[in-house]
């Protein structure tokens, strides 16, 4: 359409023909990992494919978990719940209509050792979405894996523990910022001793991404984020030659095909440069490492088997654009959890990618696109624009507290839902190729009598275990909390007392305070 202007959908204007870009001399896995952090990517090993799983009780989460191992799936990702994530236990008034509704209720090491009964956690990955309660959920993991035998040396996975993020675009904090990012650190220290392969924080976009920013949004505040935790841990005294390579990402994957792959490139090179510049020497905290989740905002109620053919592009751009783990969304996630039949169908998806499509034949098969090379540099300079102002408000955590990141992605999301509304953007089966009827697809839903259930287990505990042993552990941690020891022994000791997470979280919240 002549004088049409084309662009991505973070603005980027889209040329009608690319020219040869500048030289590119970069191989893969050399700095500064444009073309991805391994020399033979894919060749060497496919990416590692979760799904991501958790809803209701322990018991019934084991039992996908199991299923979802037998069908293939390399490593687990775990969905907690909204008490869970905000640290009340399922008893707790707060928690009334939430219990194990968006991931499965957890209220103490007893509920891990249920959701794992059967799984040799020394034999898998396991990824762990919490954020304000994560030193307690990985205190859980790591107690459950010193009662199974695991040499913790070997322990690997990944906990979230990005709570900058839940600043800026998804809520679920508790502590003031200061006391948060002591948490985080503690667990970078710890972590470096004690789980030396554990991936102690996924610095993630996805949520940023879901609350309505643009890809360059995503990227450049996820960096800024990771600055933070970068400049955070090394004023504890720690070395960005050790935490830094255990430091990984999240981002998420939307429609826009090149523009993600270019995102995930551009992820690379800036990264690279940014802990570089901070003193990392060792090309292995150099790296960035990612996870990346298809883009749960993207998917429709309306003619939900579309959403098929959403998450399979999605998936692709992640593999082109070079990931680590991959999470394929169920086709009926705009409506319930994920049935099992969808989440088969989501993992296939993987599977057909990396076993049919001959894409991880090659690395990087685009390098070297006119298109792609231009776009990457063009993301970048994007970012880089967001990552300067936000170092001139002093970092990401001043720019938070400033709101000027919230704001940043309100307008976006402001902006992308007015352009579908006036139709300017076409939502296939939304606003364009509509049916008056839809098909009826069964759905997944959580009983409310879940909450019940929990509360009966809970009060069993607190009957069994040894309540003075209990008291004088979250006494301790109490009392170091007011001081400036490492938290994490402690919250270990109260765990493998039978502690509640929410007796743990209360502690934190006596001393710290509230958010």
């Amino acid at each position: 359409m002549p004088g049409k202007k084309f662009t991505t959908t973070s603005g980027i204007e889209i040329k009608e023909v690319y020219c040869r870009p500048s030289a590119m001399n970069e191989l893969p896995g050399e700095f500064p990992f444009t073309r991805g952090i391994q020399k033979d990517m894919y060749r060497g090993k496919p990416w590692t494919m979760r799904q991501y799983a958790g809803f209701s009780t322990a018991e019934e989460s084991n039992k996908r978990y199991h299923y979802l191992l037998g069908q293939g799936t390399m490593g687990l990702s775990v969905a907690f719940d909204l008490p869970t994530q905000i640290g009340y236990d399922s008893d707790h008034e707060l928690a009334d209509g939430e219990v194990g509704k968006v991931g499965v209720a957890i209220d103490s090491l007893k509920d891990i050792e249920i959701l794992f009964d059967g799984i040799e956690l020394k034999n898998i990955t396991t990824s762990m979405t919490i954020n304000a309660t994560a030193p307690i959920l990985l205190a859980m993991y790591i107690a459950l894996a010193k009662k199974q035998g695991a040499d913790l040396k070997q322990l690997s996975g990944t906990v979230q523990n990005d709570i900058l993020k839940e600043y800026a675009a998804r809520g679920t904090y508790i502590y003031p910022p200061a006391a948060s990012m002591r948490l985080i650190t503690d667990v970078f220290e710890y972590c470096s001793k004690e789980a030396p392969k554990w991936n102690t924080i996924s610095i993630s976009g996805y949520h940023i991404r879901e609350a309505g920013s643009t890809a360059v949004q995503e990227l450049a505040f996820t960096l800024a984020n990771g600055k933070a935790y970068l400049k955070a841990a090394m004023d504890k005294g720690l070395d960005i030659n050790v935490f830094g390579k255990r430091l990984s990402f999240f981002f998420n994957c939307h429609n826009n095909f090149f523009e993600e792959i270019a995102k995930f490139r551009a992820a690379r090179r800036m990264w690279a440069h940014i802990t570089k510049d901070l003193g990392a020497t060792d090309p292995g905290a150099q790296k960035l490492r990612f996870h990346t989740q298809t883009g749960g905002s993207t998917l429709t109620a309306q003619q939900a088997m579309n959403n098929i053919v959403r998450v399979t592009t999605q998936a692709l751009a992640a593999v082109l654009g070079g990931t680590q783990s991959l999470h394929t969304n169920g086709y009926d996630e705009a409506i319930s959890l994920p049935t099992e039949a969808a989440a088969k169908i989501a993992l296939r998806t993987q599977q057909i990618i990396a076993f049919e499509s001959g894409v991880t034949d090659t690395v990087d098969p685009l390098a070297g696109s006119y298109f792609i090379e231009a776009l990457t540099g063009e993301l970048e300079k994007a970012a880089q624009a967001y990552i300067d102002k936000i170092d001139a408000m002093g970092g990401a955590v001043k720019a938070i507290e400033q709101d000027y990141i919230q704001q940043e992605i309100a307008a976006s999301a402001y902006q992308y839902q007015n352009e579908i509304e006036s139709g300017e953007r076409i939502i296939v089966g939304v606003n364009r190729f509509t049916e008056s009827e839809g098909r009826a697809i069964n759905v997944f839903r959580v009983d409310d009598s879940i909450r019940k259930m929990q509360t009966e287990k809970i009060a069993l505990l607190k009957s069994a275990r040894d309540n003075s042993a209990v008291k004088n552990s979250l006494d301790q941690l109490g009392h170091a909390a007011k001081g400036e020891q490492n938290l994490m022994p402690f919250i270990l000791a109260a765990v493998e007392n039978y502690a509640t997470l929410g007796e743990i979280a209360d502690q934190l919240r006596h001393v710290f305070g509230e958010h």
